[in-house]
C-alpha cells in the first residue's frame, strides 16, 4: 500500500520521523505488539533509509562481487583453469540486478508497517511545538498537521561535502551506488570504514585507487592491529595512499577530475569523497519543540534516547552514537517497549560488535588498547597472535589474520577483542555474545577448538 497523503487521525500515540531502520523498527514495534496508533512520516520515496537505499545492503552486495573477483584471481592457484581471471565486471548489469534487489526491499518494508497497521505518511516533517508537527510534500505545500503524545526522531544522516573549490566535481557514498559504469581510476578521500570499504571494493574489481589521509593512518578509531594490518594488506594488493594530506581544491580536466593536494597533482575518472556525516536535522525546525543539538548537530539525548524535551525521542545516526543500523534498531525496539509495555528497557551503548566489510574483513568489541589502558591501567593484559591463514597455503599471495584479545583483572575479564582477516566478518557475532554475557580468558580457553578454522586461534591464545 503506497504511503498516504493526509493522516487518518486527528491524535497519535506515537509519531516516528523518518522511515529508516530505527523508526521502523520503533513503528512496528509500537503498533504491531502493543496497538499503540502509530504515523510513520518519511521525505523520500522509499523506505529502508541509508541501510537499505545506499548503505548496509548494496553496500555487502558489492562487496560479495568484489570477492567473487578475488576468487576469480585465486583460482589458478587451486588447480582451476579459467579462461580469464581478471575477466571484468559488467557494471551496468550488476547494478541493474542490485537495485532491482533492493526496490523488492522497499515494497517490503512497505508491506511490514501495513501488516504492522501503521500509517505511512509521506512528506517532509517540521516541528511547530512539542506535541506537534507540519507535513509537507513540497516547499509550496501548505502542508497537514499532525498531534502525538509521543514523537520520534530517527532522521539519519548524510554525507559531508568540504568546502574547498570544485568540491561538487566529487560524489559521497550516495553517488557511488548511483554510478552507471565502473571508473577506471578513483580517488578516494578519507580513511573511515566507509571509504576503506569503497577502496577495496573497486581495487578488487580492478579500478585504479589512490587513498587520501589526513595522517599517516587509516581508520584511526580502531585497534592498531586492526588499521595497522588493513594499510599494509590494502598497499600489498596495489591501493595507493597519499598521506598527511590536506586537499586543496578539485579541477576539471579533458580527460578526468584533478586532485590537487599539498603532496601532489593526481588526475581520475571519479572522486569520492568519505571525510564523515551529519544528522538530517536542518530542517526540522528543532528550536520550535525544545530539542537541543550538540555542537556537530547531533540530537542530545540521555541513555534512553530522550532529548531535551519531555515526550520527544531520538533514535540512530542523527544522534551520532554507533552510526550503526543494528544500534539504531535495538534502541528504537527498546524505546517502544519503554513507552508502551512495562519494562524501563534502554539499550546500553558498551560491547556493541562492529564489523568492517574490507578486503580482507576486521571486527572489533570493546575496548580498544589505549582505551583499556586508559580505563585500567596497569590491571590490562593483552594477547595477541599473527598468522597465515590455511586458505592461502596453495597461493603466492599471502594474506595475514591477526588477533587481539584484552583482559583485565586477576579473573582476566574480556574487555576488548580485535581480529583482522579472512572470515572475521562471520567470526565476531559468537564471541560478542560471549564477551556481552562477561567472558573471561579462562571462558574462552575452556571451549573446545574448531579445527582447522581461523577462528580457533581465539581460543588457543597464549
Amino acid at each position: 500500500m503506497p504511503p498516504v497523503r493526509r493522516p487518518s487521525k486527528s491524535m497519535y500515540d506515537f509519531i516516528v520521523i523518518g522511515g529508516g531502520s530505527g523508526g521502523l523498527a520503533a513503528a512496528r514495534r509500537a503498533s504491531g505488539l502493543y496497538a499503540a496508533r502509530v504515523a510513520l512520516v518519511e521525505a523520500q520515496g522509499k523506505l529502508g533509509g541509508t541501510c537499505v537505499n545506499v548503505g548496509c545492503v548494496p553496500k555487502k552486495l558489492m562487496w560479495y562481487t568484489a570477492s567473487v573477483a578475488e576468487s576469480l584471481h585465486d583460482a589458478p592457484g587451486f588447480g582451476f583453469k579459467i579462461a580469464d581471471p581478471n575477466a571484468p565486471v559488467d557494471w551496468p548489469v550488476l547494478k541493474q540486478r542490485r537495485d532491482a534487489y533492493i526496490r523488492r526491499l522497499n515494497d517490503i518494508y512497505e508491506g511490514n508497517l501495513e501488516r504492522a497497521k501503521v500509517e505511512h505518511i509521506h512528506g517532509q516533517a517540521e516541528f511547530i511545538d512539542s506535541h506537534t508537527i507540519r507535513v509537507k510534500e513540497s516547499p509550496d505545500d501548505p502542508g497537514v498537521e499532525m498531534v502525538a503524545t509521543n514523537i520520534l526522531i530517527a532522521t539519519g544522516g548524510h554525507a559531508i561535502f568540504p568546502n574547498v573549490p570544485g568540491a561538487e566535481l566529487g560524489i559521497d557514498s550516495d553517488g557511488f551506488f548511483a554510478l552507471e559504469q565502473q571508473p577506471k581510476r578513483v580517488a578516494i578521500i578519507g580513511t573511515g570504514y566507509i571509504g576503506i570499504e569503497i577502496a577495496g571494493i573497486f581495487n578488487e574489481l580492478a579500478t585504479e585507487v589512490t587513498v587520501y589521509s589526513r595522517t599517516n593512518k587509516i581508520l584511526r578509531k580502531f585497534d592498531p592491529v586492526i588499521h595497522e594490518n588493513m594499510m599494509e594488506e590494502m598497499r600489498k594488493s596495489g591501493i595507493r595512499f597519499v598521506c598527511e594530506s590536506e586537499i586543496q581544491a578539485l579541477e576539471k580536466t579533458q580527460t578526468g577530475i584533478c586532485v590537487k593536494s599539498n603532496k601532489e597533482d593526481v588526475e581520475v575518472d571519479c572522486v569520492l569523497w568519505a571525510v564523515g556525516r551529519a544528522a538530517n536535522v536542518n530542517v526540522l525546525n528543532l528550536p520550535a519543540a525544545n530539542v537541543k543539538t550538540e555542537s556537530k548537530g547531533f540530537i542530545t539525548v540521555d541513555k534512553y534516547q530522550n532529548t531535551s524535551q519531555e515526550g520527544i525521542y531520538a533514535v540512530g545516526d542523527c544522534v551520532g552514537n554507533f552510526e550503526l543500523t543494528p544500534v539504531a534498531i535495538a534502541a528504537g525496539r527498546r524505546l517502544a517497549d519503554r513507552l508502551f509495555g512495562v519494562t524501563n528497557a534502554f539499550l546500553e551503548y558498551e560491547n556493541i560488535p562492529t564489523v568492517l566489510f574490507g578486503h580482507p574483513t576486521a571486527g572489533a568489541i570493546g575496548l580498544t588498547e589505549e582505551q583499556a589502558r586508559e580505563k585500567h591501567g596497569n590491571q590490562v593484559k593483552v594477547y595477541n597472535t599473527k598468522f597465515t591463514n590455511l586458505y592461502y597455503a596453495l597461493l603466492e599471495r599471502k594474506q595475514a589474520n591477526a588477533f587481539k584479545l584484552i583482559v583485565v583483572g586477576p579473573e582476566e575479564k574480556v574487555v576488548g577483542l580485535h581480529i583482522f582477516g579472512k572470515g572475521t566478518d562471520e567470526m565476531l557475532q559468537g564471541f560478542g555474545v560471549a564477551i556481552k554475557m562477561g567472558a573471561t580468558k579462562a571462558d574462552f580457553d575452556q571451549c573446545v577448538a574448531i579445527h582447522p578454522t581461523a577462528a580457533e586461534e581465539l581460543v588457543t591464545l597464549i
